[in-house]
């Protein structure tokens, strides 16, 4: 569905087996977390980002069908090197708490081996995420669209609350925080907002490190091969001027900003 949540269908058992929906999967270095990690894709996505570069991931009908056990095959094939390389597994998507139960499957058996867990998630529906799933989640890869709620929501078509709310809980819980902001110049460049939002965060104790990821264009050709329109075409890239002075408000509040 376009604008709305949907519901966690797309996860069920087959043969005993917690089964999700994925898109793909990759490895990565820097970016998705410490180390080199093993990224899985998952499909489905309730949120509607302008700025998205993966559009191709939006419903999960599109995903193919996998089991827990199916994926973590696919994950033991790297993970004496993703182990030896400080990494570990990431799930992304998508947006991989809205197939909760699979997410949480994943994890249970990455920990069962060892390996170091990252969620990357809008908090959007950070609702959904169990307790359970948080204690085996090492890391969060929060993504804050805009802490201006009606920018957040022009750009979105969601709303900014759940995911501040779901920034508080896993503070509350001690749940290391990696937050990632995008910079779109005219969206999500406004000093007031980055003001606000580093306030925030300062205030948040489990928040390590703020990302600042300048808004690109790699995605275009996806919206092309789907005949959707890319919103953002004609959006300039963010200059090194503007990313710098992201960063310094960042800084100013204390918060290590990359």
């Amino acid at each position: 569905m376009a604008n709305g949540i949907a519901t966690d269908i797309a996860t069920g058992t087959a043969n005993g087996a917690v089964t999700g929906r994925i898109h793909s999967w990759d490895l990565s270095t820097g970016v998705d977390g410490p180390g080199t990690r093993f990224v899985l894709f998952v499909s489905g996505c309730p949120l509607r980002c302008l700025y998205c570069a993966n559009p191709d991931t939006w419903h999960m009908r599109d995903g193919k069908p996998a089991t827990v056990d199916e994926v973590m095959a696919e994950i033991e094939k790297y993970r004496a090197f993703i182990t030896t390389a400080g990494g570990g597994v990431t799930l992304t998507g998508g947006e991989a708490l809205l197939q909760p139960a699979f997410t949480a499957a994943v994890f249970r058996r990455c920990k069962e081996l060892g390996l170091h867990t990252a969620l990357d998630t809008s908090g959007f529906l950070g609702a959904r995420a169990t307790d359970g799933l948080l204690a085996d989640t090492d890391l969060v890869l929060l993504d804050i669209k805009s802490f201006d709620a009606t920018t957040y929501r022009k750009l979105t078509c969601g709303e900014l609350a759940p995911t501040l709310d779901f920034a508080t809980r896993l503070d509350r819980l001690g749940k290391r925080m990696w937050i990632r902001y995008v910079l779109v110049p005219g969206w999500t460049d406004a000093p007031e907002a980055i003001d606000g939002l580093a306030a925030f965060l300062a205030g948040l104790g489990s928040v390590e490190r703020v990302d600042i990821l300048p808004f690109h264009k790699l995605g275009a050709h996806k919206y092309d091969a789907l005949g959707v329109p890319f919103p953002l075409r004609n959006t300039p890239v963010p200059d090194v001027t503007l990313v710098d002075r992201v960063r310094g408000q960042f800084r100013e509040r204390g918060l290590p900003a990359h």
